[in-house]
């Protein structure tokens, strides 16, 4: 069985193909649209009209692309920036208009759950649990890469003051926020997913230093060139780093970055 999953979320709007493989997932096809709809949130929180047309024509090109691959079911989720936002009703009657998919608006609990599913079977909400019980608890911080590089990022490569401004927001973000002792830290999300290609698998002191000098020394242009990073992801990884580097620091472990997250945690839940 094939199924599909188009995760809306705060930068990208992405699609996920797969069939049941040994357990886990086979991938057939991811696509990937940078549609920034945290960056189009206006002074009322309202989502602007433009960005939910151009939104819904994204999830009907994705959706018409699983088809085509053969999924038999197709699952479209929104988190964060939709979650939020004061018309997000709007956005999900413009997608089921233009091409007939529902779109389910996760809770922070709900989004959290999924990507603990989606990396622990395929081995910013943390969560904690075992592979065996699930998700024990979990948090949502009202942050994240976009919004903070949007706040703070001006210059090309970033700034040495503005990379402070970003972690001085991150720890003030992060203060009082009690995380259970783990085992094993995993990462996913964007951010991660982008900085495998950076700086490896395991992201520890060392490697997040080297990344960050990577990003804080060359034009985004050249980075995005040189490992084959779309340049809008460029610009948004010097926050994700500092979020990512804030998480393993108050964890005290080093951070793997997973090969499954949310869309195939939701993929997974729909075979089941």
């Amino acid at each position: 069985m094939v199924c599909a999953c188009i995760d809306i979320g705060s930068n990208t709007t992405r699609l996920l193909v797969a069939s049941p493989r040994n357990g886990g997932l086979r991938e057939l096809c991811q696509q990937r649209a940078f549609t920034r709809i945290g960056r189009s949130l206006r002074d009322d929180g309202h989502i602007a009209e433009p960005k939910i047309d151009e939104v819904a024509e994204v999830v009907a090109t994705q959706a018409r692309t699983a088809e085509q691959l053969g999924a038999r079911a197709l699952k479209a989720v929104a988190t964060a920036a939709i979650r939020e936002a004061g018309n997000r009703d709007d956005l999900v009657a413009a997608v089921r208009s233009r091409c007939g998919v529902d779109v389910e608006v996760l809770t922070d609990g709900e989004e959290a759950r999924l990507a603990f599913v989606g990396a622990t079977r395929a081995l910013t909400e943390p969560a904690a649990g075992t592979i065996d019980g699930g998700m024990t608890w979990s948090a949502s911080l009202r942050l994240g890469s976009g919004s903070l590089a949007d706040s703070y990022l001006r210059s090309d490569p970033p700034a040495a003051g503005e990379l402070d401004r970003v972690r001085q927001h991150v720890a003030g973000a992060f203060e009082g926020l009690r995380i259970p002792a783990a085992d094993l830290a995993v990462a996913v999300g964007g951010s991660a997913t982008s900085l495998r290609r950076l700086v490896g698998a395991l992201l520890e002191p060392e490697t997040l230093e080297r990344g960050l000098r990577v990003l804080a020394t060359s034009p985004i242009a050249d980075v995005a060139r040189i490992y084959e990073l779309d340049p809008e992801r460029v610009k948004l990884l010097p926050a994700g780093m500092l979020l990512l580097e804030e998480a393993s620091t108050r964890m005290g472990l080093p951070l793997q970055i997973a090969r499954g997250g949310l869309r195939e945690g939701v993929i997974l839940e729909m075979m089941r």
